[in-house]
């Protein structure tokens, strides 16, 4: 379809090619389009929030931060089940009944000259009128930067030796569903941990090499999301919590932040702290 308006949506590439970027210190292009009721101040004290170290990574991103984003012509098929092959189109509005159809993000190959980039980039279109609070916003622009560093520059080995020593130690929890899946198969799930079927003659559970890549590399993007979020946001470590998996004990998570913390520092401005009761 011709790359204009249609029904008051704009197809994403062209919104890359419309929208005033802006480069932040750090190195992070990033823009603003439409009414996304944000306040640009801290919409780019969010962006500066990540370290140069890890904005370096991201050289080939764009994050445009619309009201809503979504597939073209899936209106009838549930978001969580579109693939990424039909158009994305953005809303530069928010109405109840386009927000029924979008998703948090929707991930989109720019072409050279798009986006501040050279070469062929990619463009993170992150709905802001789906998230509802500042929380919400920074912990899904800081998942796809934590997802997005760990594809280019792949897992620190202290990272990895730390959160292996902790899986085998078998520590409570985990800091989200696919590093908690992973976790337990690369052990060999639950009759390897209770010494059945997949485990060893030793004893030991047999390792799953394929999901010990997986987990360790879910584990990282996660700690590097929630250490991100920490120099963004002042939040409850319980606001992360979800049903489907128990969250990383804290003092487990702690050790995986102070690693992740000498391994990126803060930019100027920003300060990393962990307290593990509030002031009253």
């Amino acid at each position: 379809m011709a790359e204009s308006t249609q029904g008051g949506l704009v197809v994403a590439t062209q919104v890359a090619r419309e929208a005033a970027l802006v480069r932040s210190p750090n190195g992070i292009c990033f823009a603003a389009y439409g009414e996304t009721g944000l306040d640009e101040v801290e919409l780019a004290r969010m962006v500066q929030a990540v370290p140069s170290a890890v904005a370096a990574a991201l050289s080939r991103k764009t994050y445009y931060f619309v009201p809503l984003a979504m597939a073209e012509g899936r209106g009838g098929e549930p978001a969580e089940q579109r693939s990424g092959i039909e158009a994305t189109m953005v809303s530069p509005v928010y109405t109840s009944e386009l927000a029924e159809l979008a998703i948090c993000h929707r991930n989109v190959e720019l072409e050279p000259g798009a986006g501040g980039s050279q070469d062929k980039g990619e463009g993170v279109f992150i709905s802001t009128r789906l998230l509802s609070d500042r929380f919400s916003l920074a912990f899904e622009f800081f998942i796809n930067v934590g997802h997005a560093f760990v594809d280019e520059a792949g897992v620190a080995e202290s990272f990895a030796e730390l959160a292996w020593n902790q899986a085998v130690a078998d520590v409570r929890g985990e800091t989200s569903q696919d590093a908690w899946e992973n976790r337990a198969a690369s052990l060999g799930g639950e009759k390897a941990l209770g010494g059945g079927e997949n485990a060893g003659r030793d004893g030991k559970p047999r390792i799953d090499e394929k999901a010990k890549t997986e987990y360790l590399e879910a584990a990282f993007s996660d700690a590097v999301a929630i250490y991100l979020l920490s120099l963004a946001v002042d939040f409850d470590y319980s606001e992360l919590r979800e049903r489907e998996y128990p969250l990383l004990a804290p003092q487990a998570l702690a050790e995986r932040l102070r690693l992740v913390a000498g391994l990126f520092p803060p930019n100027a401005d920003y300060e990393f702290a962990i307290r593990y009761r509030r002031r009253a």
